[in-house]
């Protein structure tokens, strides 16, 4: 994808304590990234997804992660994180995230992040609510498949 096609990000300066002996950023730091992106991305909408929690007993379950690792993040790396929703289903948000070094255009890694809205009493998949798909469709601008 490119920058352009997405309606958010979140910036990071990578910590000396992300790097591991090769002297980038360890791998399992990516998905660190990623949730902290998503969760800020979240505020953007904005969503109440604490809120969502108390009212509803329901929440995010993480299903599936996919990082690709495209060129090495080193230490004290200005990046960006862009996140976009690629896919709103019965119960599921897809997400897809693009990590660039700030104001480079090279993509350093892409992935997806797919979760699954479930109630937390049974641990079975609950519908998304309403409020938020109707959020989601208003901030990315597109007509997402529901």
């Amino acid at each position: 994808m490119a920058r352009s096609e997405f309606n958010f990000h979140w910036s990071f300066r990578v910590r000396y304590s992300e790097i591991d002996g090769q002297r980038v950023v360890f791998n399992a730091h990516y998905l660190t990234y990623f949730d902290t992106a998503i969760t800020e991305y979240f505020r953007a909408l904005p969503y109440d997804y604490i809120g969502q929690i108390e009212r509803t007993g329901e929440d995010f379950h993480t299903v599936k992660t996919v990082v690709e690792y495209k060129q090495p993040i080193g230490f004290d790396d200005d990046i960006e994180v862009y996140v976009r929703m690629a896919h709103i289903g019965r119960s599921s948000l897809t997400f897809a995230l693009e990590i660039y070094l700030k104001n480079h255009e090279t993509m350093k890694a892409c992935g997806e992040v797919v979760w699954v809205n479930t109630c937390q009493r049974t641990h079975t998949s609950a519908a998304l609510p309403q409020e938020l798909i109707d959020k989601v469709k208003a901030f990315e601008s597109f007509s997402a498949t529901t």
